[in-house]
């Protein structure tokens, strides 16, 4: 058995989970995590992300059947999530409430900024299109990204500035947005 890597699924998986991830859109949040909690602990935050994301690549499927849901339904109602996402990236507006953590490495970094539901549901349906060490290559890819912007976050800022912060938080919005569409209609079977 031969383990094929295709650059082309290795790229889209890696563009999917980029843009729900959102790390770079993410920077205000964490810049302010920072300043509320003191230190953020990016190697601790990352390494948990990854693990949460390549369990729920292998073990994210039989965990919903145990509980009834198919992945068809998971992926629907991810696609929802993701939508409100964007929505709130492309308009400015809040939907969530944020909760203000007591520490800020795993939670709400590691889960649910990096490896929330969004990013879950992704990888199922990137499981359903792509080989799995494509996907996987493609989760380690981001996570390294995830690492290099916790680490320099402010360095980060202050190069982009407000406005350019917030230019990738649009342009991230519309691109979650159509992946919303896309996964809404694939699994909807339209």
């Amino acid at each position: 058995m031969s383990i094929g890597f295709n650059f082309k699924e290795i790229f889209t998986a890696g563009m999917v989970l980029f843009a729900v991830i959102d790390i770079v859109g993410s920077v205000p949040i964490i810049i302010d995590l920072r300043q509320k909690v003191g230190h953020i602990k990016s190697e601790k935050a990352s390494i948990v992300a990854l693990v949460l994301m390549i369990l729920f690549l292998f073990l994210g499927e039989s965990i919903l059947d145990l509980i009834g849901i198919d992945v068809s339904s998971f992926a629907i109602a991810g696609s929802f999530i993701i939508f409100f996402l964007a929505l709130e990236m492309i308009l400015g507006i809040k939907l969530y409430k944020d909760d203000i953590p007591e520490t800020a490495s795993i939670v709400p970094i590691a889960f649910p900024l990096i490896a929330g539901a969004g990013t879950l549901t992704s990888l199922l349906a990137l499981r359903s299109e792509y080989e799995v060490q494509n996907i996987i290559i493609a989760i380690i890819g981001n996570i390294i990204v995830v690492y290099g912007v916790l680490k320099s976050s402010s360095k980060i800022e202050q190069f982009l500035g407000s406005g350019g912060i917030a230019i990738l938080r649009k342009v991230f919005g519309i691109v979650l947005l159509a992946i919303a569409v896309k996964l809404f209609r694939t699994n909807l079977g339209i």
